[in-house]
């Protein structure tokens, strides 16, 4: 595959050092492509060329317009879907049935903020006599985006789409290890209309380029996906530019299975939720919570489900596909190292496909049963495909261990008592709490984001509209 570049004022251009970074299939952990690494006077041009786009044709187009541009460049996303998600399964290692519903997910987000772009409403507010006051909702103006290498293109659409649909400008860092699928669909964008300078993407290192856009001066407001600790350090550089953020973070979320629970509805969700994406995933269903009563019958249907996993290369559509770079494959693998060295049980391992790639980043999917709330494996996230099952007695053990967590992005309640699944949903410290379902299949009508060290701020739905916003007061005195 050819060099790839940045898109920066609807142009392809090489980083101004002429650095490069390699890109690293996943599934056997040969380069295949060259990324630009880009600095501080990359994203300086990409900032420029937003603010000129803002000011400009971006800034004078209206509602209306941008929504139908946005609609072009959704079904542009959906025409080139088949390509575009082999181009992603290929980036990030996921299994090729995964990729191609991201993509889905991706045109839809553009789908349903172009519909929303033109319905944003601002209020009138009742005042003094003779006066009319007018709270109008106006964007920040140029939003920086830093997206991670776990969904690229989906993260991208939520994140853009949002932004976008309310007016603002774009300047995206995607994660060095999975840039591809932003980069072609920017170029789809232009294709659909959207005037130059309103969307760049600037690709290199976070510490070189992600650093520089969450500091920058000429940013307006900071959309960040990612770990805690890099989420912090992103809200420290903006708060110098007194710059908002929206932090969507880690999670360790809780799927709780009472006595009651539907087994055959829940045990599918609960291992889907964590062997999606290599567990790879924010939202991913890391603890199972199981009352004790049932605690036995569920390991083993769990047991049987696990081994029948397959991990493989994404292309040939396994159940798992690798961990994004050998660095995330260690630190998985240290982290279980450690978990059994303190005597946790490995209950249960899927299986790698004959003939994998010895150099792909495989880690098999696995089952760690009686975990204590309180260990690490319980508490950190792991980011691979890693279940630690636990037993509770009674709702409030259930509730206290869910909770037990410096963590609050999302959970699921499985019973079939109606009233327990409202009094434990109320209590439970998270973003998003599912009842008998899980991840609500993608959710993009959904506010997402989390509790504690799971972030702040909304994005998807009208919520994440809003968010890419501000409120602006005028007040008229008419007599």
């Amino acid at each position: 595959m050819e060099a790839q570049r940045n898109f920066i004022a609807g142009e392809h251009c090489a980083a101004l050092s002429g650095r490069t970074l390699d890109v690293l299939d996943p599934s056997n952990g040969e380069v295949f492509t060259t990324l630009p690494r880009s600095e501080t006077r990359d994203v300086d041009a990409a900032v420029a060329a937003a603010r000129a786009a803002y000011r400009g044709a971006w800034g004078r187009t209206t509602a209306t317009e941008r929504g139908r541009i946005m609609m072009r460049l959704s079904h542009l996303i959906l025409r080139q879907h088949a390509a575009l998600a082999e181009l992603e399964c290929r980036d990030t290692g996921k299994p090729i049935q995964q990729a191609q519903a991201d993509i889905t997910a991706c045109a839809r987000y553009f789908e349903y903020y172009a519909g929303a772009a033109d319905k944003l409403h601002g209020e009138t507010i009742p005042y003094a006599q003779g006066s009319t006051v007018l709270a109008v909702r106006v964007p920040h103006g140029v939003t920086g985006h830093i997206i991670p290498w776990n969904y690229p293109a989906q993260i991208f659409g939520r994140s853009v789409g949002g932004a976008l649909a309310a007016g603002n400008a774009c300047v995206v860092k995607p994660a060095e290890d999975a840039c591809l699928t932003p980069l072609r669909i920017a170029a789809l964008a232009l294709e659909a209309g959207l005037p130059a300078g309103a969307l760049n993407i600037v690709c290199g290192l976070g510490m070189e380029a992600g650093a520089a856009l969450a500091g920058h001066t000429g940013i307006n407001h900071i959309s960040f996906t990612g770990s805690p600790q890099t989420g912090t350090a992103v809200a420290q550089a903006a708060a110098v530019n007194h710059v908002p953020v929206t932090l969507e973070l880690g999670g360790k979320s809780p799927q709780i299975l009472f006595a009651d629970a539907d087994l055959d509805l829940a045990l599918p969700v609960v291992v889907n939720a964590i062997v999606q994406n290599a567990g790879q995933t924010c939202a991913a269903g890391s603890r199972v919570l199981i009352d004790r009563a049932i605690y036995a019958q569920v390991m083993a249907l769990l047991k049987d489900r696990f081994e029948a996993l397959t991990t493989g290369p994404g292309l040939q559509g396994p159940d798992c596909g690798p961990l994004i770079n050998r660095k995330q494959f260690e630190r998985v693998q240290a982290m279980v190292d450690a978990a059994c060295g303190d005597g946790v049980q490995v209950a249960a391992r899927a299986r790698l496909v004959t003939g994998a790639p010895k150099g792909g980043f495989f880690f098999e999917p696995m089952l760690l049963g009686a975990v204590p709330p309180t260990h690490t494996i319980a508490q950190a996230e792991v980011f691979g495909p890693v279940l630690a099952a636990m037993s509770f007695d009674g709702e409030e053990e259930a509730i206290e261990i869910a909770n037990g967590t410096p963590f609050g992005l999302t959970a699921a309640v499985w019973t079939r008592d109606g009233a327990r699944q409202l009094r434990v949903a109320h209590r439970i410290e998270a973003g998003q709490v599912f009842i008998n379902n899980y991840g609500a299949g993608g959710g993009i009508e959904l506010p997402f984001g989390g509790m504690k060290h799971s972030g702040y701020g909304r994005e998807k739905a009208f919520e994440g509209l809003r968010g890419f916003t501000t409120v602006k007061t005028i007040a008229i005195q008419h007599g």
